[in-house]
Protein backbone atom coordinates (compact mmCIF):
# COMPACT_ATOMS: atom_id res chain seq x y z
CA UNK A 1 0.00 0.00 0.00
CA UNK A 2 1.44 3.39 -0.99
CA UNK A 3 1.85 6.36 1.37
CA UNK A 4 -1.09 8.14 -0.24
CA UNK A 5 -3.31 5.07 0.14
CA UNK A 6 -2.37 4.80 3.82
CA UNK A 7 -3.29 8.48 4.25
CA UNK A 8 -6.66 7.94 2.60
CA UNK A 9 -7.44 4.90 4.75
CA UNK A 10 -6.55 6.81 7.93
CA UNK A 11 -8.69 9.83 7.08
CA UNK A 12 -11.68 7.71 6.01
CA UNK A 13 -11.44 5.84 9.30
CA UNK A 14 -11.44 9.14 11.19
CA UNK A 15 -14.49 10.40 9.31
CA UNK A 16 -16.43 7.15 9.84
CA UNK A 17 -15.56 7.14 13.54
CA UNK A 18 -16.70 10.77 13.89
CA UNK A 19 -20.00 9.96 12.18
CA UNK A 20 -20.69 6.93 14.38
CA UNK A 21 -19.53 8.30 17.73
CA UNK A 22 -21.82 10.58 19.78
CA UNK A 23 -20.01 13.67 20.96
CA UNK A 24 -16.62 15.01 19.84
CA UNK A 25 -13.87 12.70 18.76
CA UNK A 26 -10.50 12.29 20.47
CA UNK A 27 -7.39 13.06 18.45
CA UNK A 28 -5.31 10.17 17.18
CA UNK A 29 -2.50 9.20 19.53
CA UNK A 30 -0.33 7.87 16.67
CA UNK A 31 0.59 9.83 13.52
CA UNK A 32 -2.30 10.12 11.06
CA UNK A 33 0.03 8.72 8.42
CA UNK A 34 3.52 7.32 8.28
CA UNK A 35 5.92 9.35 6.12
CA UNK A 36 7.98 7.60 3.50
CA UNK A 37 11.20 6.04 4.87
CA UNK A 38 13.99 8.60 5.08
CA UNK A 39 15.90 8.89 1.84
CA UNK A 40 13.41 6.79 -0.11
CA UNK A 41 12.34 9.55 -2.54
CA UNK A 42 14.46 11.48 -4.98
CA UNK A 43 14.33 14.05 -7.75
CA UNK A 44 12.47 17.32 -8.07
CA UNK A 45 9.00 17.45 -6.45
CA UNK A 46 6.94 20.31 -7.87
CA UNK A 47 4.35 21.66 -5.43
CA UNK A 48 1.63 24.12 -6.48
CA UNK A 49 0.35 25.73 -3.28
CA UNK A 50 -1.91 28.58 -2.19
CA UNK A 51 0.01 31.75 -1.37
CA UNK A 52 -1.15 31.58 2.26
CA UNK A 53 0.92 28.38 2.60
CA UNK A 54 4.18 30.07 1.58
CA UNK A 55 5.84 30.28 4.98
CA UNK A 56 4.73 26.96 6.45
CA UNK A 57 5.53 24.93 3.32
CA UNK A 58 8.97 26.53 3.03
CA UNK A 59 9.50 25.65 6.68
CA UNK A 60 8.41 22.07 5.99
CA UNK A 61 10.78 21.86 3.03
CA UNK A 62 13.84 22.17 5.25
CA UNK A 63 12.98 19.12 7.34
CA UNK A 64 11.61 17.14 4.39
CA UNK A 65 14.77 17.64 2.34
CA UNK A 66 16.99 16.81 5.30
CA UNK A 67 15.21 13.46 5.55
CA UNK A 68 15.33 13.00 1.78
CA UNK A 69 18.66 14.46 0.66
CA UNK A 70 18.18 13.24 -2.91
CA UNK A 71 14.86 15.09 -3.24
CA UNK A 72 14.28 18.77 -3.92
CA UNK A 73 11.00 20.62 -3.41
CA UNK A 74 10.17 23.31 -5.95
CA UNK A 75 7.23 25.55 -5.03
CA UNK A 76 4.86 27.61 -7.13
CA UNK A 77 2.93 29.85 -4.71
CA UNK A 78 -0.03 31.82 -6.07
CA UNK A 79 -3.78 32.22 -5.68
CA UNK A 80 -5.42 28.79 -5.78
CA UNK A 81 -7.57 29.94 -8.71
CA UNK A 82 -4.45 30.85 -10.71
CA UNK A 83 -2.83 27.51 -9.90
CA UNK A 84 -5.93 25.54 -10.88
CA UNK A 85 -6.03 27.44 -14.17
CA UNK A 86 -2.35 26.71 -14.81
CA UNK A 87 -2.92 23.01 -14.13
CA UNK A 88 -5.94 23.02 -16.43
CA UNK A 89 -3.81 24.55 -19.16
CA UNK A 90 -1.23 21.77 -18.94
CA UNK A 91 1.23 22.92 -16.28
CA UNK A 92 2.83 19.98 -14.49
CA UNK A 93 2.91 19.58 -10.71
CA UNK A 94 3.37 16.65 -8.39
CA UNK A 95 1.25 18.12 -5.59
CA UNK A 96 -1.59 20.66 -5.47
CA UNK A 97 -2.55 22.30 -2.16
CA UNK A 98 -5.51 24.66 -2.44
CA UNK A 99 -7.03 27.18 -0.04
CA UNK A 100 -10.54 26.03 -0.92
CA UNK A 101 -12.37 23.02 -2.27
CA UNK A 102 -13.68 24.84 -5.35
CA UNK A 103 -10.25 25.21 -6.94
CA UNK A 104 -9.29 21.64 -6.07
CA UNK A 105 -12.50 20.51 -7.79
CA UNK A 106 -11.60 22.66 -10.81
CA UNK A 107 -8.21 20.95 -11.02
CA UNK A 108 -9.90 17.55 -10.76
CA UNK A 109 -12.33 18.43 -13.56
CA UNK A 110 -9.32 19.30 -15.70
CA UNK A 111 -7.92 15.81 -14.98
CA UNK A 112 -4.83 17.36 -13.37
CA UNK A 113 -5.15 15.43 -10.09
CA UNK A 114 -3.91 11.88 -9.79
CA UNK A 115 -5.00 10.99 -6.26
CA UNK A 116 -7.78 11.61 -3.77
CA UNK A 117 -7.82 15.08 -2.24
CA UNK A 118 -7.70 15.28 1.54
CA UNK A 119 -8.25 18.21 3.91
CA UNK A 120 -5.05 18.87 5.85
CA UNK A 121 -5.76 22.20 7.60
CA UNK A 122 -8.20 25.04 8.11
CA UNK A 123 -7.83 28.76 8.77
CA UNK A 124 -9.78 31.54 10.44
CA UNK A 125 -10.56 34.96 8.99
CA UNK A 126 -9.36 38.15 10.65
CA UNK A 127 -9.53 41.86 9.83
CA UNK A 128 -6.22 43.69 9.59
CA UNK A 129 -5.44 47.41 9.62
CA UNK A 130 -2.15 49.36 9.49
CA UNK A 131 -0.47 49.64 12.87
CA UNK A 132 -1.50 53.29 13.27
CA UNK A 133 -5.07 52.40 12.24
CA UNK A 134 -5.93 55.89 10.92
CA UNK A 135 -9.64 55.11 10.50
CA UNK A 136 -9.94 53.74 14.03
CA UNK A 137 -11.35 50.41 12.89
CA UNK A 138 -12.03 48.20 15.90
CA UNK A 139 -14.65 45.73 14.64
CA UNK A 140 -16.08 44.25 11.45
CA UNK A 141 -18.93 46.79 11.49
CA UNK A 142 -16.41 49.61 10.96
CA UNK A 143 -15.55 48.33 7.47
CA UNK A 144 -18.69 50.07 6.17
CA UNK A 145 -17.84 53.51 7.58
CA UNK A 146 -17.60 56.35 5.07
CA UNK A 147 -14.10 56.96 3.80
CA UNK A 148 -12.65 53.57 4.72
CA UNK A 149 -10.33 52.24 2.01
CA UNK A 150 -11.01 48.50 1.89
CA UNK A 151 -8.90 46.07 -0.12
CA UNK A 152 -9.76 42.48 -0.99
CA UNK A 153 -9.01 39.89 -3.67
CA UNK A 154 -10.84 38.90 -6.82
CA UNK A 155 -13.99 36.88 -6.16
CA UNK A 156 -12.41 33.87 -7.89
CA UNK A 157 -9.56 33.87 -5.35
CA UNK A 158 -10.42 31.90 -2.18
CA UNK A 159 -9.85 34.79 0.24
CA UNK A 160 -12.04 37.00 -1.96
CA UNK A 161 -14.80 34.39 -1.87
CA UNK A 162 -14.48 33.85 1.89
CA UNK A 163 -14.68 37.62 2.41
CA UNK A 164 -17.89 37.83 0.37
CA UNK A 165 -19.36 35.00 2.45
CA UNK A 166 -18.49 36.91 5.62
CA UNK A 167 -20.16 40.06 4.26
CA UNK A 168 -23.27 38.06 3.31
CA UNK A 169 -23.53 36.73 6.85
CA UNK A 170 -23.16 40.22 8.28
CA UNK A 171 -25.83 41.63 5.95
CA UNK A 172 -28.23 38.96 7.18
CA UNK A 173 -27.65 40.08 10.78
CA UNK A 174 -29.76 43.09 11.93
CA UNK A 175 -26.76 44.28 13.94
CA UNK A 176 -24.99 45.20 10.70
CA UNK A 177 -27.94 46.06 8.44
CA UNK A 178 -29.05 44.68 5.10
CA UNK A 179 -26.95 47.23 3.21
CA UNK A 180 -23.73 46.35 5.05
CA UNK A 181 -22.23 44.34 2.20
CA UNK A 182 -23.14 47.04 -0.33
CA UNK A 183 -21.43 49.72 1.75
CA UNK A 184 -18.25 47.66 2.23
CA UNK A 185 -18.09 46.83 -1.48
CA UNK A 186 -18.47 50.54 -2.23
CA UNK A 187 -15.43 51.17 0.01
CA UNK A 188 -13.27 48.74 -1.98
CA UNK A 189 -10.30 50.49 -3.58
CA UNK A 190 -8.57 47.48 -5.14
CA UNK A 191 -8.99 43.76 -5.77
CA UNK A 192 -5.70 41.90 -5.63
CA UNK A 193 -4.56 38.63 -7.22
CA UNK A 194 -3.79 36.81 -3.95
CA UNK A 195 -3.99 37.19 -0.19
CA UNK A 196 -0.33 38.16 0.29
CA UNK A 197 -0.83 41.15 -2.03
CA UNK A 198 -3.86 42.12 0.07
CA UNK A 199 -1.73 42.03 3.23
CA UNK A 200 0.96 44.12 1.53
CA UNK A 201 -1.52 46.87 0.63
CA UNK A 202 -2.53 47.24 4.27
CA UNK A 203 1.00 46.86 5.60
CA UNK A 204 2.16 49.72 3.35
CA UNK A 205 -0.76 51.94 4.37
CA UNK A 206 -2.32 51.90 0.90
CA UNK A 207 -5.56 50.59 2.41
CA UNK A 208 -7.26 51.00 5.77
CA UNK A 209 -8.46 47.44 6.24
CA UNK A 210 -8.77 43.98 4.73
CA UNK A 211 -10.01 40.52 5.57
CA UNK A 212 -7.24 37.90 5.42
CA UNK A 213 -6.39 34.57 6.99
CA UNK A 214 -5.22 34.51 10.58
CA UNK A 215 -1.93 32.93 9.47
CA UNK A 216 -1.12 35.79 7.10
CA UNK A 217 -0.23 38.04 10.01
CA UNK A 218 3.20 36.39 9.94
CA UNK A 219 6.07 37.29 12.27
CA UNK A 220 7.58 39.37 9.47
CA UNK A 221 4.59 41.74 9.27
CA UNK A 222 2.72 41.31 12.54
CA UNK A 223 4.31 44.31 14.23
CA UNK A 224 3.16 46.50 11.32
CA UNK A 225 -0.50 45.51 11.64
CA UNK A 226 -3.41 45.57 14.01
CA UNK A 227 -5.41 42.34 14.05
CA UNK A 228 -9.14 42.29 14.75
CA UNK A 229 -10.92 39.00 15.32
CA UNK A 230 -13.95 38.12 13.20
CA UNK A 231 -16.84 36.94 15.43
CA UNK A 232 -17.78 33.28 15.15
CA UNK A 233 -21.24 33.98 13.65
CA UNK A 234 -19.48 35.67 10.69
CA UNK A 235 -16.67 33.13 10.34
CA UNK A 236 -16.18 30.90 7.35
CA UNK A 237 -13.32 28.55 8.08
CA UNK A 238 -11.04 28.26 5.08
CA UNK A 239 -10.55 24.62 4.09
CA UNK A 240 -7.26 23.41 2.61
CA UNK A 241 -7.29 20.19 0.54
CA UNK A 242 -4.14 18.57 -0.83
CA UNK A 243 -3.66 15.91 -3.51
CA UNK A 244 -1.05 14.23 -5.64
CA UNK A 245 -1.16 15.81 -9.10
CA UNK A 246 -0.31 14.26 -12.46
CA UNK A 247 3.33 15.30 -12.52
CA UNK A 248 6.44 13.31 -13.35
CA UNK A 249 7.32 12.38 -9.75
CA UNK A 250 4.27 10.69 -8.26
CA UNK A 251 6.35 8.91 -5.60
CA UNK A 252 7.76 12.25 -4.49
CA UNK A 253 4.28 13.79 -4.53
CA UNK A 254 2.92 10.98 -2.38
CA UNK A 255 5.81 11.38 0.07
CA UNK A 256 5.22 15.12 0.50
CA UNK A 257 1.44 14.67 0.91
CA UNK A 258 2.14 12.01 3.55
CA UNK A 259 4.53 14.40 5.32
CA UNK A 260 1.95 17.22 5.38
CA UNK A 261 -0.67 14.87 6.85
CA UNK A 262 1.73 13.28 9.33
CA UNK A 263 2.78 14.32 12.81
CA UNK A 264 5.72 16.51 11.75
CA UNK A 265 3.79 18.33 9.03
CA UNK A 266 0.82 18.93 11.31
CA UNK A 267 3.15 20.27 14.01
CA UNK A 268 4.58 22.77 11.51
CA UNK A 269 1.07 23.87 10.54
CA UNK A 270 0.21 24.40 14.21
CA UNK A 271 3.37 26.48 14.69
CA UNK A 272 2.19 28.77 11.89
CA UNK A 273 -1.27 29.01 13.56
CA UNK A 274 -3.25 26.87 11.13
CA UNK A 275 -6.06 24.72 12.51
CA UNK A 276 -4.70 21.19 12.15
CA UNK A 277 -6.31 17.77 11.82
CA UNK A 278 -6.33 17.40 15.60
CA UNK A 279 -8.18 20.74 15.77
CA UNK A 280 -10.62 19.69 13.05
CA UNK A 281 -11.40 16.53 15.06
CA UNK A 282 -11.11 17.92 18.61
CA UNK A 283 -11.13 15.96 21.83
Amino acid sequence: MSAAQRVISAIIALILLAACTPGPMAPAEAPLTQPAPAGSVSGEIVVFAASSLTDVFQDMATAFEQSNPNARLTFNFAASSQLATQLGQGAHADVFASADQTQMDNAKKADAIGGQDLVFARNRLVVITPKDNPRQITAVKDLSKDGVKFVTAQASVPIGQYTLQMLDKAAADPTYGTDFKTRVVANTVSMEDNVRQVVSKVQLGEADAAVVYNTDATPQVRDQLQIIQVPDPLQTLATYPIAVARGSNSAGGEAFVAYVLGTDGQAKLAEWRFLTLVTIFPR
